[in-house]
């Protein structure tokens, strides 16, 4: 059969979410201000800048004719699914995030969402995570998802506490050297 007569699908399913970003069941999806603001930027840009431009590329393909083999018109149309599907995920994200200031955690002791946690491992090697939302985490930047196994050991410790938890090499215990609050920049 010809392709012209098939439908053309990029097998993705149109709800689903990335397995890094999926949050628990009837968990929140708590962000950081600069996280959701960097969210909204996205979603604005989509459909301010890059969504018209790309249906005036897709307009002007339409009328050159023939659409089988207009590479413009097949490329404009499936790049508009895939900025249609990202503003489908950024809007329901923006929905249901729950903006949590770590500059008014009133409990500066323990480590809680947006906390900077400085850890010293068996080894002896320190680094140092920020707690952040599902959509911001970036480990090349220290930021962890709250639910990640590591933030959810030290969730509710204190600077000295001793905590284990599962890891991908096994069970680890690490000591927590700081705990400190402050602005998560958008990246």
């Amino acid at each position: 059969m010809s392709k012209a007569f098939t439908r053309e699908t990029d097998h993705d399913d149109e709800d689903e979410v990335p397995a890094g970003l999926q949050l628990p069941q009837g968990a929140k999806n708590y962000i950081s201000p600069g996280g959701h603001a960097r969210l909204k930027a996205e979603l604005d840009h989509l459909l301010r800048v890059e969504r018209p431009h790309v249906v005036e590329v897709v307009a002007w393909a339409a009328s050159n004719g023939d659409r089988s083999e207009n590479g413009d018109y097949i490329y404009g149309k499936r790049r508009l699914r895939e900025i249609d599907r990202r503003i489908r995920f950024l809007t329901k994200r923006l929905d249901i995030a729950e903006v949590v200031d770590p500059l008014r955690q009133p409990n500066r002791d323990q480590v809680f969402f947006g906390a900077t946690v400085t850890i010293c491992d068996e080894d002896g090697a320190e680094n140092t995570y920020t707690i952040v939302g599902v959509d911001e985490t970036d480990l090349g930047r220290g930021h962890i998802s709250w639910v990640s196994p590591l933030a959810r050991a030290l969730i509710k410790a204190k600077e000295g506490d001793s905590v284990r938890f599962q890891s991908p090499a096994g069970i680890r215990e690490i000591d927590i050297v700081a705990v400190e609050y402050k602005a998560i920049d958008a990246g």
